[in-house]
């Protein structure tokens, strides 16, 4: 099914915005300005919410403005309210299974641990069937460290330019993901760089 709605997931406020919860919602914003869609404040959707043009697809753009852990509230919202199903829902986030520089893209599937993700698979009637932007942001190594990891601290700008550099997709791998076709757009954003 084509993507019709697009989020990133992110913490709100000033404390957050450079941390590595927040990649997802950095990558959608990146998104919007890359598209000249402008992402305004929706007290019904619970979230900063965008519509235009993207390679020819209507598309809605969502970062939502609840804490990460809450991001079913806004993504279901929408999802409900414009009859989006969650075959044609794609979300990015951060991925401490992956180290930092490695981006996959998923069809379906668990949260994997990612509470922003287990709140959305309840809000969508437990339907896992969405596809996934991970964005790698490397783990702290202890897990007890995660939440500090994670929201503690600000990502070394070092760091946020090789996550976002890693994490953009190709207008020909984009316009595979937008027309529903994840197996080929995974085919090419995954292939080995050619030497």
């Amino acid at each position: 099914m084509a993507i019709r709605l697009i989020a990133g997931l992110g913490n709100p406020g000033t404390r957050y915005a450079r941390t590595r919860h927040n990649i997802g919602a950095v990558w959608l914003e990146l998104l919007a300005r890359r598209f000249g869609i402008t992402l305004a404040e929706d007290r019904r959707a619970k979230g900063a919410l965008g519509r235009g043009d993207i390679l020819g697809r209507d598309v809605r753009l969502l970062v939502p403005t609840t804490y990460v852990n809450l991001s079913g509230q806004a993504i279901g919202a929408v999802a409900g309210f414009y009859k989006i199903e969650p075959a044609q829902i794609l979300i990015a986030y951060d991925e401490v299974a992956f180290p930092l520089g490695r981006c996959r893209l998923k069809d379906g599937g668990g949260h994997n641990g990612h509470n922003g993700l287990k709140n959305v698979i309840a809000a969508l009637g437990n339907d896992k069937g969405f596809a996934r932007l991970r964005i790698g942001v490397g783990h702290p190594g202890n897990a007890d460290d995660m939440v500090a990891y994670l929201t503690g601290v600000a990502m070394p700008p070092a760091e946020r330019e090789v996550a976002t550099r890693a994490s953009w997709l190709p207008d020909e791998v984009l316009r595979l993901v937008l027309a529903g076709d994840l197996q080929q757009a995974m085919n090419l954003y995954h292939a080995p760089l050619q030497q």
